[in-house]
């Protein structure tokens, strides 16, 4: 295809939508609306009461590990040069409309929290320093805002190029609104250098910020409230699983575009290959993440120690700890070892449906258990462990309407940014060329570099 073919095409595409898009929307906005009715019904029971929050906490956990890690598919992949993300760095993207959700859901949860005045062991030192009472939630809401204005600003600027062929497009209002998401781009060089640079520069610090920003909420917001659980490299663990949840719901995302939105000619094997690696390496970083923890608190047997292990392994959640090994580790493990299988379309998507489904229980699984204790009176120590929290009508609402929040808005995003990058899809037509070998024709990619 030529560039002005491939340009006409996906401009095309993104202008058409289908009568199931239209009643899609509508089912995930009347969804959405449901998890504003738990949210009212939840707040019948005040802030004060932090564990009946768990659910919410958890639910802004799993937001915040999948949807806010999958920018990272673009980024990573983008500096190492990479052309097969050519075709899925604008699905990745577009995920950074889901922070807009994923911070108005923090919102309640950062009201939850109990002051550090209840004398529990932070990373504040509390008493000791002259810090707030309320570090905790200023400093995460701080982390949180950076990062959800850097995806933004992430996403903006690569498809700024975009804007520009909407914008010479679009007559009237809509002209008048893509040409100032444009600015004054037409494609100068200095403008392609100046984009270049920003998208590495933005791209370096979303990275930090995400890993700040999982470091703030997974000590502050669920280490800290369980006595006795104290543990270097679970906020590591934390960002990690960020990564691998992110490349698992690309690729899930990625498969509803080549199914049903009519992508086949841009999305296809090397995509689905490509991710399915990165998803394998990082479902086998999984075990040696949780292996290392796990294997401290299991040889110290302290009894603030065993009694961590307790509630967040073998006590009232082993059933969802079972769940979140078997398909965060043991499935990927010994599914995608077979070439088969990891080198095809469905393989990696069956794979990543199961990854998601870990991600989601494991957050229920430190975060409902880590709220349920945090009004016990001694903070060093459990002394008993309280059983498993079964989430209510307020909280089925919550994850309902939270998680559809989240598709609408990544919906509705792909009706103003094209969800495929199209100036990325026109610039690798000058890397590509088809040379004759012996009997056949091969094709040849350069590198920008």
């Amino acid at each position: 295809m030529t560039p002005k073919a491939v340009e006409d095409d996906l401009l095309d595409k993104g202008r058409l939508r289908s009568s199931t898009f239209r009643i899609a929307v509508m089912v995930f906005a009347v969804l959405s609306v449901l998890g504003v009715v738990g949210f009212v019904i939840r707040l019948t029971d005040g802030f004060s009461d932090t564990p009946v929050w768990g659910y919410h906490a958890a639910l802004f956990a799993f937001i915040l590990t999948a949807a806010q890690g999958a920018p990272m598919v673009a980024i990573a992949p983008r500096i190492a040069n990479a052309h097969w993300r050519r075709s899925i760095s604008r699905v990745a993207e577009l995920f950074s409309l889901v922070g807009i959700v994923s911070f108005i859901i923090y919102i309640p949860v950062a009201w939850a929290l109990p002051s550090m005045a209840d004398e529990r062991r932070t990373l504040w030192f509390y008493g000791e320093l002259n810090v707030p009472a309320h570090m905790p939630e200023i400093t995460t809401t701080l982390v949180l805002l950076a990062l959800t204005i850097n995806g933004l600003w992430l996403l903006w600027v690569s498809a700024m190029p975009d804007f520009a062929m909407l914008r010479d497009r679009s007559t009237g209002k809509k002209k008048i609104w893509f040409g100032r998401l444009a600015r004054n781009w037409v494609g100068t060089s200095g403008q392609w250098n100046w984009q270049k640079h920003r998208l590495g520069i933005l791209g370096a610090f979303y990275f930090m910020m995400l890993v700040t920003a999982h470091f703030a909420f997974s000590l502050d917001f669920g280490m800290s409230l369980v006595p006795g659980w104290i543990d270097a490299l679970y906020p590591a663990t934390h960002a990690h699983n960020s990564l691998q949840a992110g490349v698992a719901i690309t690729l899930v995302t990625m498969y509803v575009m080549y199914r049903f939105g009519g992508y086949k000619d841009y999305i296809n094997l090397d995509q689905f290959w490509g991710l399915g690696k990165l998803l394998f390496s990082l479902s086998l970083l999984w075990f040696w993440f949780w292996f290392s923890s796990f294997i401290i608190f299991w040889f110290g047997a302290k009894p603030a120690e065993e009694a961590v292990l307790d509630l967040l392994f073998v006590g009232p959640y082993l059933p969802i700890f079972f769940i979140v090994f078997t398909f965060a580790f043991l499935v990927p493990l010994w599914a995608m070892i077979w070439n088969p299988l990891r080198k095809s379309v469905w393989g990696p998507v069956i794979i990543a449906c199961g990854v998601l489904i870990a991600t989601l229980f494991d957050r229920i699984r430190v975060y409902v258990a880590a709220f349920s204790v945090s009004e016990l009176e001694d903070k060093h120590q459990m002394v008993e462990i309280p059983g498993a929290v079964l989430p209510d009508v307020a909280d089925v609402l919550i994850w309902v309407g939270g998680i559809s929040a989240c598709i609408l808005i990544y919906m509705l995003g792909t009706r103003i940014i094209p969800p495929i990058n199209i100036w990325e899809q026109k610039e690798v037509l000058l890397y590509r060329i088809h040379k004759p070998f012996h009997r056949t024709e091969v094709q040849v990619l350069g590198k920008p570099e």
